[in-house]
């Protein structure tokens, strides 16, 4: 598994912990850093991720919500919801990486963390919001 889809892995675990416990994301990350516990340190990009997740989380769960036609935030599984954040983050707010990464990333992580349905939601969800790009930083 190459280095940045690793890194995207723990950010997600963090995002992911800190929703299941009701803490906010950064106390928990910065928990993470200081005591790593059994895994290795977190990667920086991990912490970017984290970091640029909460710093726009209320616009990136506006969206999310607008766009997941039938479903609310709270109605998602929990893995959703942190995958959903992750990949919406790198498409509007990452230029380093190219929007079909970021999905396709985000893809990979519903797959292999949460439900048989959710490759297929997040792909389009996030799918979406690359064809709204234009619009939704404008």
């Amino acid at each position: 598994m190459a280095a940045r889809s690793k890194a995207r892995k723990r950010a997600v675990d963090v995002l992911f912990e800190a929703d299941q416990r009701g803490l906010p994301p950064v106390e928990l990350l910065a928990a993470r850093l200081t005591e790593p516990g059994t895994q290795a340190a977190l990667p920086q990009y991990s912490v970017d991720l984290v970091e640029g997740v909460v710093e726009r989380q209320a616009q990136i769960d506006e969206l999310i919500s607008t766009y997941a036609h039938g479903w609310t935030l709270d109605r998602m599984p929990a893995v959703d919801r942190a995958v959903l954040r992750l990949g919406t983050w790198e498409i509007l707010f990452n230029d380093d990486v190219p929007d079909a990464v970021a999905v396709d990333e985000a893809v990979e992580l519903a797959r292999a963390l949460s439900t048989d349905d959710s490759p297929t939601f997040v792909n389009g969800l996030l799918g979406r919001i690359v064809d709204l790009k234009p619009t939704l930083l404008g």
